[in-house]
């Protein structure tokens, strides 16, 4: 990555895109969404959180299968399912006293899947 500080600029001589600048301020992501989408990429910001995700895209884990993989204790564990519950990244379901984490959707595999193959494109 360069060090310098770049700032990105026209040539002088450009005149922009013919594009029609309402359309593309209509179709603009709303600011609900905008700040939604910012949660979720702060909450992919976690090297912990990240490593649960993909253990999660593996297979369902309890919270000590996932003290195991990450080699952390219960309780950090468990802090970082809450977190990522509460933002429907991953779910829960209870067989007695045993409570087994998934992802929440489809959609949150594919986002994990492809952010990795982004970063390993060359």
């Amino acid at each position: 990555m360069d060090d310098k500080l770049t700032i990105e600029t026209c040539d002088e001589s450009c005149s922009g895109t013919q594009i029609d600048f309402k359309v593309v301020k209509e179709n603009l992501v709303d600011e609900s969404a905008a700040s939604a989408m910012a949660d979720l990429f702060k909450t992919l910001g976690d090297a912990t959180r990240v490593k649960i995700i993909h253990a999660l895209s593996q297979s369902e884990l309890c919270v000590h299968d996932l003290t195991q993989v990450l080699d952390m204790g219960q309780s950090a564990i468990s802090h970082q399912l809450r977190f990522l519950r509460n933002l429907r990244i991953v779910k829960r379901r209870k067989v007695g006293k045993t409570v087994f984490y998934s992802l929440d959707d489809d959609h949150v595999e594919q986002i994990f899947i492809q952010t990795l193959q982004h970063l390993r494109h060359d």
